[in-house]
């Protein structure tokens, strides 16, 4: 795909994303919607802010795009650099999570994720826009340009701190409001709880590292080195 197409590309997903963004944050002021974001708002649900990190990566990346044909590739590494990291230690693991997560649970019971009294808020499209999409557009990606991974320890430690963060506000919300964001929580145990969390950060870190094989294959060490040397972007280390 040339430049011009990519940056057309990411500038129709990025539209795509904040359609999303502001169609949901609209429904929101009805009444119906509205007792669904109780107890924590929207942004409980990993799903609503999947929509927004998804948002901001094609942001960052339509200026990368943009920048790289007014300055050039040197001038703009530290963009370059921060592109690569935002996708993937956070945007590529988080969508496929989201999509493997939301749909293995939906198909084996949906009341315990997104229980048949939404589908009277949530049309049948945008169920599809917020957990089937988002993968399709992440494999995109994966295809359409090489990304520099950082070392398997930074981006794995950084995924963690994420990951903690969002489980952190799921356990704040519950103290405060004694609701759980999503009814599965309510079914398990303190320990249970435990154990899916982590068997969770296991899933999303293997995702993570699927996602470093997937450009490796795709694009090849060398090349994505040779992409790293030519734009001496120090920002891009290659773990093992």
């Amino acid at each position: 795909m040339t430049r011009t197409s990519t940056c057309v590309y990411h500038f129709l997903v990025l539209s795509w994303y904040i359609f999303l963004n502001y169609h949901i944050s609209q429904k929101g002021r009805n009444t119906q919607m509205s007792k669904v974001f109780q107890n924590g708002g929207q942004w409980k649900y990993l799903t609503l802010l999947n929509l927004l990190l998804q948002a901001i990566f094609y942001g960052v990346a339509c200026l990368e795009d943009v920048l790289k044909r007014m300055k050039g590739k040197k001038d703009i590494k530290f963009i370059t650099a921060f592109r690569d990291l935002l996708f993937t230690t956070l945007a590529f693991p988080i969508s496929t999570f989201v999509f493997l997560s939301f749909w293995l649970l939906f198909f084996y019971d949906r009341e315990l994720v997104y229980p048949k009294a939404v589908d009277g808020i949530f049309p049948v499209w945008l169920n599809h826009a917020m957990h089937t999409f988002i993968l399709p557009f992440s494999l995109v990606e994966v295809i359409l340009r090489p990304h520099c991974y950082p070392l398997k320890k930074n981006g794995l430690t950084l995924l963690a701190a994420a990951s903690l963060a969002y489980i952190c506000r799921v356990l704040w919300i519950y103290s405060e409001t004694g609701t759980w964001v999503y009814p599965v929580f309510a079914k398990l145990s303190p320990v249970g709880l435990a154990a899916f969390f982590s068997l969770s950060y296991i899933f999303i870190a293997s995702i993570y590292l699927l996602g470093e094989k997937l450009n490796h294959c795709q694009w090849g060490k060398s090349s994505i080195d040779e992409k790293a040397l030519n734009e001496k972007d120090d920002f891009c280390l290659l773990g093992e």
